[in-house]
């Protein structure tokens, strides 16, 4: 990739874990949550570690569940209910609980917390994606610890994230940080269920994420979480296609964080692509969602993916959906595979006029030519750095 798609090559010999200054951790659900509601202890266990790191030097942001967990008590259901404003009420009156037993935990080593609730649209608005960041970064120079949730309250299918997986990943991306840590209720990725064979044995390293793995990784959701191995496979596709690492391992191990610092292999390490994006370039690669779809040929396929360039209007073959300019599309190759995302500098109506002529005829077929390239190399984002598998 040329330098204007990447950020800067990853150091093959980097430690991860020795090097990480900056990390996301993710506590699901089934980690924090037991019978009679959140796991105490558990919590309490997680803040001694995070605050040990801190007291390290690293910077910690924590994405956590449990507001379900935690509202399921305090209102005497015995299972999420199926309807939305439900289930919305019941994180509701969860989330406060779920901050007050961090507060808590954290207090008892006096480090602050603060929380912060989001949606997707949050992050798919440019300015709002840059004031999140701000203020996250404002509170980890001030040494207070972020736990961010889904603001479930008011998120509706149309602007949420889908899942706390998701979310961790978006906000790996928001703060350019440099490993996320995802723990879980199972020790990694397996080469099937553990929980219904026996046989399943554990993949220390995965360092293509293709059709092979997400076969492997189901779909497998717990009773309270929204997610399973699935959405963390998705989560780790976006962090490590923008070169940043993840692990998946066990939230209700002893010292799991401290033992990973430490240089102990546990769980999974998705290995990170060889070079980071840029902090633009993820949010539009990974944050913003498609309002069309732009098919291209083979020769534009390989320019794009393999020589970092701009896209031309004699490279699209179809153009799908309804869009303006500005608006970002995905682009996808004529074997089906997504290669990236990118910000348009014409509108469907006009892509359809122009699609499959040299940028010289433009002018000639619109009347007029603002731009010679339908994407700059700029405003778009190659995702396809991990194969099919």
């Amino acid at each position: 990739m040329t330098g204007a798609t990447r950020q800067a090559k990853t150091d093959p010999d980097a430690d991860p874990f020795r090097d990480a200054r900056r990390i996301v951790v993710k506590v699901g659900s089934n980690v924090l949550s037991q019978a009679d509601g959140l796991n105490l202890k558990t919590i309490a266990g997680l803040s001694r570690q995070i605050c040990t790191l801190i007291d390290r030097g690293r910077e910690v942001i924590l994405v956590s569940s449990g507001a379900m967990a935690a509202g399921l008590r305090k209102i005497g259901l015995a299972r999420r209910p199926d309807a939305i404003p439900q289930r919305q009420a019941v994180a509701a009156v969860g989330q406060a609980g779920l901050i007050q037993a961090w507060e808590k935990a954290f207090g008892r080593h006096r480090k602050k917390v603060a929380q912060v609730l989001l949606t997707g649209e949050d992050l798919r608005d440019r300015k709002r994606y840059l004031n999140a960041r701000n203020t996250l970064i404002t509170l980890l120079s001030w040494q207070v610890v972020p736990i961010i949730n889904e603001n479930d309250t008011v998120a509706v299918e149309e602007i949420k994230f889908g899942d706390n997986d998701n979310l961790a990943a978006m906000i790996t991306l928001l703060l350019d940080a440099d490993l996320l840590i995802n723990l879980s209720d199972i020790d990694g990725l397996y080469t099937k269920d553990p929980r219904l064979s026996p046989d399943a044995e554990l993949i220390p390293r995965v360092t293509t994420i293709g059709r092979a793995i997400e076969r492997i990784a189901g779909d497998l959701p717990g009773t309270l979480g929204t997610g399973g191995m699935g959405s963390k496979i998705k989560a780790a596709r976006k962090v490590t296609a923008a070169g940043r690492p993840m692990v998946i391992a066990s939230g209700s191990g002893r010292d799991t964080l401290l033992r990973l610092f430490a240089g102990e292999a546990l769980g999974t390490f998705f290995a990170p692509a060889p070079a980071k994006l840029t902090s633009r370039k993820c949010w539009i690669g990974f944050t913003l969602k498609p309002k069309g779809m732009l098919v291209i040929d083979a020769g534009a396929a390989r320019a794009v993916v393999q020589g970092g360039k701009s896209l031309l209007p004699s490279g699209i073959v179809a153009v799908e959906g309804d869009f303006g300019v500005g608006d970002p599309v995905a682009i996808r190759g004529g074997d089906a595979q997504v290669l990236g995302m990118g910000l348009v500098n014409y509108g469907a109506a006009e892509l359809r006029q122009i699609m499959g002529l040299r940028s010289a005829q433009i002018l000639a077929r619109l009347g007029h030519k603002p731009y010679d390239e339908v994407i700059h190399r700029d405003n778009m984002t190659v995702t396809c750095t991990i194969g099919p598998g």
